[in-house]
């Protein structure tokens, strides 16, 4: 079972930007024997969602020579009580790069409104022994293929 909470990546730019979509609905396996009463998803994956959707575009900056790895979060802001049944549109951005680490922000928006965000979000930097292997990852976890690199 995959637990990425994104499912789809629809823009990228190169160091710059990343945007995503995730449908939160009532069958999401997550949902399964929690909440028996009633369903609400939990604050947390939103911020999972904006680190996984950074994660990539800092490993395609680095043309998938180097992995992302979360080292930390600062200024989370999550709703507390979102019931399933709504599509999230998710947005990270790089705020600035080393060769050793990558920080970036992001933000949720539902139905153009802002309901969750973190200001800060740090990543280490590790070197990926296989770049064609992140690269064919990516195509796989994103839904995009690869058809030129600039």
């Amino acid at each position: 079972m995959r637990f990425l909470f994104y499912d789809a990546i629809t823009s990228i730019e190169k160091a710059r930007s990343i945007e995503g979509v995730k449908t939160f609905s009532l069958s999401e396996e997550f949902l399964r024997s929690h909440y028996t009463r009633c369903a609400y998803v939990p604050g947390v994956l939103f911020t999972e969602a904006m680190a996984q959707l950074l994660g990539w575009l800092i490993t395609y900056s680095s043309d998938f020579k180097v992995s992302a790895a979360l080292i930390l979060l600062e200024g989370v802001v999550v709703p507390p009580h979102m019931r399933p049944g709504f599509r999230a549109e998710i947005r990270g951005e790089i705020i600035s790069s080393s060769r050793r680490d990558t920080m970036g922000r992001g933000e949720i928006r539902v139905e153009g409104e802002r309901i969750a965000w973190v200001d800060r979000i740090l990543y280490g930097h590790f070197e990926s022994i296989a770049p064609g292997e992140l690269k064919r990852m990516y195509e796989y976890y994103s839904g995009n293929k690869i058809v030129h690199e600039d």
